[in-house]
C-alpha cells in the first residue's frame, strides 16, 4: 500500500560519506535507485522536495535538482505540476523471496451476526465526542499531557465515582479509583495482584464470560468453575471449591441473563467475610435495563470486600479503550503497581473528555437514546420468536443486550449453529461459554447466546426466520 503523504513529507533516509571519492550527486543518485528497486519507496509515493532534501543532506539545492532530473530520466521518477516529485509507476520492485501462502478455507459469508457483547457500533455518538475531545483540549491543564498519575486522571476518577454512587448505589472513593484501559486490562490487572497477594485460584461463573480462565492462568492462579443457576452464582458450590475470589456478574449474568437474587447477594458477602475473600464484580451492561427496577453495585453492599471493574465498551463503544476499578482501599497500591509495570496508562485527552461528557449530560442522554434503541429490537426479538419458534424459550431479557433462548431437549447446540451458519446465520452455542474442562451439562443447557445489541431489527427479522428453520421448523 503506498502512503499518500500530504503537506510536509517526511524526512528520506540518505547518508552521504563525504570522504568517499565517489561524488555526492552520485550517491544521491544511488541511494535512490535502491531505495526504489529495494521497496522503501513504493510506485507513485512522494519524495521530498528538492528545497528540503538538499537543507536535510546540507547541499545545493541545484546538486539534488540534477539527481532528481537525472532519475526521471531514467523512469525512476515522475514530476508533476503542483504534485511534486513521485517514484515513476511500476519502478518499484520488492526483492523478497517467494514465500508459498497457504490460505484457509474461505468462511461461511455472514449475513446476520448474533454476537454477544457487542453495541449498537453505529450509534455511537461521535459528535458528542469530537465535542467532549474539544472541550478536553481546551480546558485540560498542559500537566495533563505528560505522565499519568497511576491511578489516571484525577478529575475522571472522581466523576466516576460520583456517578456510581448516584446510579449505581456505590460507596467508592476517588482515592480508591484504577483508571484503565478497559475492561480486560483492569481484570489481569487485579489477577496479577492476588496472585502476588497469596491468592492461588480465581473462582469463575460456569457458564460465564470466555477467556477468564486463560486469564486467571496467565496470571498464575487456578481457575475454578462453579455453577451458576436461576439465582445466579452457587454460593454453597463457591464455599466449597476452596477459592478465596470469584468473579461474578450479578446485574444481568453472563450469558444467561439472570439476575443474582437477594438471597444469593447476603450469602456472597457472607462468604467473602468468612474466607476474608474478594468479590470482583464485572458491571458490564446493567444501564440497559427494560423489565424491572435497577439492581444496585454489589459494591454498595460490600466495599472493603468488592472490586467493581467497569468499562465504555458496552455503553459507548470497545474502541475507545477506557475502564476503571473501584477498589478496596487495601488493594488499591497492588493495583497502581501492577498497572505502572504493565502500561502507561489511558490517553490523557480521552480520559478528560470521558469526565466531560458524563458531566454534561451527553452521556446519560445517549444511554436514553440507546435504551429505546434496544428495547426495539428486544421486542421484535420476541415476536418473531414467538410467531416463527413458538417451542423455544427466550430468557434473561430483563436488561443488556443479549438474551437466552432455551432450545428443547432434543436438540443439539452444534446441530443448530451449524444449520444457521450454512445459510448466513451465526449465533453461539451455550457450550461455547462453559469453563473448561466443562463436565456435564448446566440447568440451562441446551441454549443458544442471541445478542442483539449490534443487529438492527429488519437483520433480526431475517435471522430469525433462517434460525426458525434451523430449529426445524
Amino acid at each position: 500500500m503506498t502512503v499518500r503523504w500530504t503537506g510536509v513529507v517526511p524526512e528520506l533516509l540518505i547518508g552521504l560519506d563525504r570522504a568517499s571519492a565517489e561524488p555526492l550527486g552520485q550517491q544521491i543518485q544511488r541511494q535512490l535507485r535502491d531505495a526504489i528497486r529495494g521497496g522503501r519507496l513504493s510506485d507513485e509515493e512522494r519524495l521530498p522536495s528538492s528545497r528540503s532534501l538538499a537543507e536535510q543532506l546540507g547541499v545545493s539545492r541545484g546538486l539534488v535538482v540534477e539527481c532528481y532530473e537525472q532519475l526521471v530520466a531514467e523512469g525512476y521518477l515522475i514530476t508533476v505540476t503542483g504534485s511534486g516529485t513521485r517514484v515513476a509507476r511500476g519502478a518499484a520492485v520488492r526483492r523478497t523471496k517467494a514465500i508459498e501462502v497457504v490460505r484457509p478455507p474461505r468462511p461461511q459469508p455472514v449475513e446476520v451476526d448474533f454476537e454477544y457483547g457487542i453495541p449498537d457500533l453505529a450509534s455511537f455518538p461521535m459528535q458528542d465526542w469530537m465535542w467532549a475531545l474539544s472541550q478536553a483540549g481546551r480546558v485540560g491543564p498542559s500537566a495533563a499531557m505528560g505522565d499519568e498519575p497511576d491511578t489516571g486522571s484525577e478529575q475522571l476518577r472522581g466523576v466516576l465515582v460520583g456517578y456510581h454512587r448516584r446510579v449505581r448505589a456505590g460507596a467508592a472513593e476517588a482515592a480508591h479509583t484504577v483508571v484503565v484501559n478497559g475492561f480486560r486490562q483492569g481484570l489481569n490487572l487485579v489477577l496479577g495482584a492476588l496472585a502476588r497477594g497469596g491468592h492461588h485460584s480465581v473462582a469463575l461463573e460456569d457458564p460465564g464470560p470466555r477467556e477468564h480462565d486463560e486469564l486467571a492462568v496467565r496470571a498464575g492462579l487456578t481457575p475454578v468453575a462453579v455453577p451458576v443457576d436461576e439465582e445466579g452464582v452457587d454460593v454453597e458450590a463457591l464455599a466449597r471449591s476452596g477459592a478465596r475470589a470469584v468473579l461474578v456478574t450479578p446485574a444481568h449474568q453472563c450469558p444467561t441473563g439472570v439476575v443474582l437474587s437477594g438471597r444469593r447477594r447476603r450469602d456472597l458477602i457472607a462468604w467473602a467475610e468468612e474466607v476474608d475473600g474478594l468479590i470482583l464484580e464485572d458491571d458490564y451492561d446493567a444501564e440497559f435495563r427494560y423489565d424491572r427496577q435497577p439492581v444496585g453495585s454489589l459494591q454498595g453492599l460490600a466495599p472493603d470486600r468488592v472490586v467493581v471493574l467497569g468499562s465504555v465498551s458496552k455503553t459507548l463503544a470497545p474502541g475507545l479503550r477506557i475502564g476503571w476499578l473501584l477498589a478496596p482501599p487495601r488493594l488499591v497500591e497492588a493495583l497502581t503497581r501492577e498497572k505502572h509495570l504493565a502500561s502507561r496508562g489511558v490517553p490523557a485527552l480521552d480520559q478528560i473528555a470521558l469526565a466531560v461528557m458524563i458531566e454534561s449530560g451527553r452521556f446519560d442522554r445517549h444511554l436514553r437514546r440507546m435504551r429505546e434503541i434496544y428495547h426495539a429490537r428486544r421486542r421484535v426479538l420476541v415476536a418473531e420468536l414467538a410467531e416463527r419458534a413458538p417451542h423455544v424459550r427466550l430468557e434473561g431479557l430483563d436488561a443488556g443486550c443479549h438474551a437466552l433462548l432455551r432450545l428443547p431437549a432434543r436438540l443439539d447446540e452444534e446441530t443448530v449453529v451449524d444449520r444457521a451458519a450454512a445459510d448466513g446465520v451465526r449465533v453461539y452455542a451455550l457450550g461455547r461459554y462453559r469453563v473448561p474442562p466443562a463436565v456435564g451439562s448446566t440447568v440451562f443447557s441446551p441454549a443458544l447466546v442471541i445478542g442483539f445489541g449490534n443487529v438492527n431489527e429488519s437483520r433480526i427479522r431475517r435471522g430469525v426466520r433462517i434460525l426458525a428453520d434451523a430449529l426445524g421448523n
